[in-house]
């Protein structure tokens, strides 16, 4: 049986964690490859009640995984629990947000895809999460065009799953506090002509709490890490 790893960062999350935490379980209890796979929530130094929440969970949820580590953003925080789904052995892993705006209902047609893809990203076709998000992922676009000349249509989606043979080729292009790093392995992919299936999902408003991440500090995180788009593009180019 495929050993499923999902993994999900959250910071300040107490308002949705809860059913976040419920909803996902659910998704790794149908796929628990004989008790193998694991629901796995990184808490980013949240400075609320998140973590708590979720050692309570654990205590009833064997499947459950709880970590917590200090502030570092959510690339940083994604791409740590990449490397701990590849160091305890998964096939496969699947990475979502803890805001509530993705749907567990929509993973299985991921799944089912699996075994002819390398990665299944959820494409945004008809996103509500604000116009300035929207803008974000166009100008991303447009960046990535113009550094790794390939065009990717949803580049930064937090709904994908992943054959850990080929993230673990990955990771090793991009650095460990990396704030874009699904940015990176969506072009990472595709610039190495890996298998990448795009299937369209639904992605609501964030469903309680408030958004840790704005257009300005965007703007700041893209502007700083266009050095290392250009640094990940010459070791491609090279390897």
């Amino acid at each position: 049986m495929d050993k499923l790893y999902l993994i999900i960062p959250a910071y300040n999350e107490e308002a949705n964690i809860e059913t976040v935490l419920a909803e996902w379980y659910s998704v790794v209890e149908a796929h628990n490859a004989s008790g193998e796979s694991r629901l796995v929530v990184i808490d980013d130094g949240s400075r609320d009640s998140t973590y708590e929440i979720m050692q309570r969970f654990a205590k009833t949820h064997t499947l459950f995984v709880p970590l917590t580590k200090p502030n570092g953003g959510h690339g940083a925080t994604v791409l740590f629990g990449y490397k701990y789904a590849l160091e305890n052995g998964a096939d496969y892993i699947f990475q979502t947000d803890s805001d509530g705006q993705t749907l567990p209902s929509e993973f299985e047609q991921f799944w089912q895809c699996r075994e002819e893809n390398d990665m299944v990203i959820g494409w945004r076709k008809h996103r509500q999460d604000g116009a300035s998000r929207v803008l974000v992922t166009t100008v991303l676009k447009l960046v990535i065009k113009a550094i790794f000349h390939v065009s990717i249509r949803d580049v930064n989606t937090p709904f994908r799953l992943i054959k850990a043979e080929k993230l673990k080729e990955c990771v090793k292009y991009i650095p460990d506090n990396f704030n874009l790093s699904n940015v990176a392995q969506s072009t990472i992919f595709v610039k190495k002509d890996y298998r990448v299936k795009f299937i369209p999902i639904t992605f609501r408003p964030r469903q309680g709490g408030k958004n840790s991440i704005n257009l300005p500090k965007i703007a700041k995180l893209g502007f700083n890490a266009l050095k290392d788009f250009r640094a990940i593009n010459k070791s491609l180019e090279v390897s």
